[in-house]
């Protein structure tokens, strides 16, 4: 079994040079740019109590997390599968500020399974999330930043989907759906499976506007969703008439706003419904079937530390970024490393101290070592040349 330990578990892997030095560059490019923005880094610790893993946004990644018992309190523990309640928790109970909190993370989290692109189940996640705001002014902040964040990781074409959790929890709450038949539903909306949703419909004995409304809904998305909502809903209780009016606001921010960037909308999508409570979107690019980055308003997650507060926020996974991103080799691309020779020479050690000054990789060469510059990764030496030390290729 021995010469099978090099092996790791299944999405999870490990980052070798030159990647990891691209993957670090690029962190340090989305943090200074979130720094730009007022957003304040947070740094959640990679275990927590299992309850406060699974707040809000949580109850969704029970099964996501893994689990262990904690030899010192016998409580149960959990890796983190989601940065989101921490983040919450860092607002409501430590920080407690009465305005608006702009906080930005960055971090490995685990999941039991892979479902994110890319394959992994330990991405990097990275995110940015406003507290104590709620309208559509903070929503198109957050989504603003989405795309910035895409656009500096070198990924092209993207597109928005944009939805409301608000307009599908409305026209349940009409139509005097139990929870059960609520979840049942949802879960045909999502796969867009109209005749599975007729037999729904038709099983519980619904008629009339409240029916036929949760039936159009599958098919109210496109560019032109939002015009067609204002007929196929207008019998629709009023809360689902400020979700509408909620998505025409941050609609319109976002053609002044981003301009180049095609927004779609999809009346059915709703990706963490269980805790969203407002706009939810996701970023795609052409030819890639699954999101590159999501986010959405989920208000009063702190609740539960104390502190109810409007919340939105956006999380992508920074590995799958360098994965879709084009020309960040050529962005981040550095001066060939410096092998130094092993020696005392003072006027070597000024050179070398010289070059490191001004940012140059040197790597020193090591007594009884037989190895090339190539070798260690270095495309120039230095030599002593006419009583100087002088770089050449190597």
């Amino acid at each position: 079994m021995h010469e099978e330990r090099w092996l790791l578990p299944a999405g999870i892997e490990e980052i070798l040079p030159p990647q990891a030095q691209l993957v670090e560059a690029l962190r340090r490019d989305l943090l200074d740019l979130y720094r730009r923005w007022g957003y304040e880094l947070v740094v959640p610790p990679l275990i927590d109590y299992l309850e406060s893993l699974l707040t809000g946004t949580g109850h969704d990644l029970d099964l996501r997390t893994f689990k262990l018992t904690d030899q010192e309190s016998g409580r149960l523990l959990g890796v983190r599968a989601d940065m989101t309640p921490q983040v919450a928790r860092i607002d409501a109970h430590h920080l407690r500020r009465s305005g608006p909190t702009r906080l930005c993370y960055l971090g490995t989290v685990l999941h039991t399974r892979s479902d994110g692109f890319a394959g992994t189940r330990s991405p990097l996640q990275i995110g940015a999330e406003i507290y104590g705001h709620s309208g559509p002014e903070s929503d198109t902040e957050i989504i603003r930043l989405v795309i910035l964040t895409l656009e500096l990781a070198g990924i092209r074409d993207i597109y928005l989907d944009l939805g409301h959790v608000g307009i599908y929890r409305g026209l349940a709450r009409q139509a005097g759906l139990d929870p059960r038949q609520e979840l049942l539903l949802f879960d045909a909306l999502q796969r867009k499976a109209v005749p599975e949703i007729e037999t729904l419909i038709g099983t519980w004995g619904l008629a009339g506007e409240p029916a036929r409304m949760l039936l159009v809904l599958a098919e109210l998305n496109g560019d032109d969703a939002l015009g067609r909502a204002d007929g196929e809903l207008a019998a629709a209780a009023d809360s689902v008439h400020r979700a509408l009016d909620e998505l025409r606001a941050i609609a319109g921010a976002l053609r002044r706003w981003l301009p180049r960037v095609p927004v779609h909308f999809d009346l059915a999508e709703l990706r963490g419904y269980h805790y969203k409570t407002g706009m939810v979107f996701a970023a795609f690019v052409p030819g890639w079937g699954q999101e590159i980055a999501r986010g959405g308003r989920y208000d009063d997650i702190g609740r539960v530390f104390g502190r109810a507060r409007p919340a939105v926020g956006f999380s992508t996974d920074l590995k799958g970024l360098l994965h879709l991103g084009v020309g960040l080799e050529e962005r981040y691309a550095q001066a060939p490393a410096v092998l130094a020779p092993c020696g005392d020479d003072p006027a070597l050690q000024q050179a070398v101290d010289a070059l490191r000054a001004a940012g140059r990789r040197v790597v020193g060469g090591l007594p009884g070592v037989e190895c090339s510059a190539r070798e260690l990764g270095c495309g120039e030496v230095l030599v002593l040349e006419e009583g100087r030390w002088a770089l050449r290729p190597a």
